[in-house]
């Protein structure tokens, strides 16, 4: 036994030499007070029509042309990308930001407000994100989505534990701007005007892929021995991609149940089994699929199985790259939906407000 613990504590400091990480630090007060307030005021006033045809949109649904001509006129959800492995993967999660914005997606919602980044590091603390999470709901009215990558999916399961109170009972809220946890461990919900502690803060959507295998042996993912594949409450929708013969992210080398993901309660989760071909570290990058308008739309009108567990396959031949294709239609499609969801859920609540002060 002592001889295992030794050598994953050896891969572990290995790993993490090599892993890509940020060298954080936060701005200067009254700069990061300025950008605050400028994040505060930045979501735009949408028209009365612009909110109609938002609530007119089929969440299951949307098509290219609803994302350029009406979620363009909108906010979106920050989309937190959490990467994991040996440098440089944290490249291919940035090329995932990039397909995201050309897909339409704003920039804007894609990256660190301080820095500019487009990622957070596996071995960022998994209590400062959910922090950070909080804060940013707060402060643009929209809860954020979560996509992580071999060990960032590890991440993001701590996160969504952490925040269904699981191995903790308080989290403070973490300011991206000055880069500390502020003395609060409560936000206000911008829908409500109520407290709303970030223990019990419930997401969206969260997803990730090629998680479990090897990485299991390093000292950091320890605390989710027998846990990995159960998804709390404390988000909405669930999506757990694996792979056969994946030795380091996915379990019994990427074949059978146990690389599947189970609901504890009322999460909707769903496990979707990548083709074999897809290589692990390069999964998230789906920047080349905006290269092609073919490719484009096929992933635009792609639309994921119902079932619980399922298999896609492209049958469809491109004159363009297409690796990776089906992940990143799988992912994009749970995008869109919960991008208009939570502007649906945001007008709706705005609405209700309004009547309330109304009848005063």
């Amino acid at each position: 036994m002592k001889g295992i613990q030794w050598l994953s504590m050896l891969l572990g400091g290995v790993l993490l030499a090599g892993c890509a990480t940020y060298d954080r630090c936060g701005l200067p007060a009254e700069r990061a007070a300025a950008l605050e307030l400028a994040i505060a005021n930045r979501n735009p006033m949408m028209s009365r029509e612009t909110e109609e045809s938002i609530l007119a949109l089929d969440p299951e649904h949307v098509t290219g042309q609803a994302v350029r001509e009406t979620l363009s006129k909108a906010p979106a959800p920050r989309i937190i990308n959490i990467h994991g492995g040996i440098f440089p993967v944290h490249l291919r999660m940035i090329s995932f930001s990039e397909f995201l914005v050309g897909m339409g997606y704003p920039r804007v919602s894609v990256t660190n407000p301080a820095d500019g980044t487009y990622t957070f590091s596996c071995y960022e603390k998994a209590n400062k994100i959910a922090g950070f999470i909080a804060w940013h709901y707060e402060k643009e009215g929209l809860r954020p989505m979560m996509v992580g990558h071999s060990q960032g999916g590890f991440q993001v399961v701590k996160i969504l534990r952490k925040l269904a109170g699981l191995s903790t009972d308080r989290l403070a809220v973490w300011n991206p701007l000055t880069w500390k946890a502020e003395d609060r461990h409560e936000i206000t919900d911008p829908l409500t005007g109520q407290p709303c502690p970030v223990v019990g803060l419930q997401l969206p959507y969260a997803t990730a892929v090629g998680t479990g295998g090897l990485t299991r042996i390093f000292p950091n993912q320890w605390s989710l021995c027998g846990k990995l594949r159960e998804i709390p409450d404390s988000v909405g929708e669930f999506t757990g991609f694996f792979k056969g013969m994946d030795l380091v992210g996915g379990d019994v080398l990427g074949y059978g149940s146990a690389n599947h993901y189970r609901s504890m309660g009322t999460a909707r989760v769903r496990t979707v089994q990548l083709p074999r071909r897809y290589r692990h570290g390069y999964i998230p990058d789906t920047q080349h699929l905006l290269k092609s308008e073919a490719t484009m739309d096929w992933v635009n009108n792609y639309r994921p199985s119902e079932q619980p567990v399922s298999s896609p396959h492209l049958d469809t031949e491109f004159d363009a790259n297409s690796a990776n294709i089906l992940w990143a239609a799988e992912v994009w499609c749970s995008i869109k939906k919960h991008w208009v969801l939570e502007l649906q859920r945001a007008i709706r609540a705005k609405r209700v407000r309004a009547g309330a002060t109304a009848g005063l």
